[in-house]
């Protein structure tokens, strides 16, 4: 299974619903980078994504982006493949 890395927050609910879609395809181990506990990680971020929001999602290295994409990306049919 690939790696998957998401910057996050405690209080975000599109990163809860990240990271249960991404359970329930299998994956058990998420490697969060939470902003909200390492606020300069945010900029890292941003250099990174061109994103401001999270959550922000890798697999592997590819940069899906948010919730809205990943969830895109699954319903297209090519979630599967990627965390493969």
């Amino acid at each position: 299974m690939a790696k998957v890395t998401m910057y996050s927050s405690a209080v975000c609910p599109y990163c809860s619903n990240a990271e249960r879609l991404l359970l329930s395809k299998g994956v058990t181990d998420i490697h969060k980078i939470r902003i909200d506990l390492q606020p300069e990680l945010r900029n890292e971020m941003m250099q990174k994504t061109g994103r401001r929001t999270v959550p922000q999602i890798y697999i592997g290295d590819m940069h899906v982006g948010g919730f809205d994409d990943l969830r895109a990306l699954d319903l297209a049919g090519g979630l599967d493949s990627l965390l493969a």
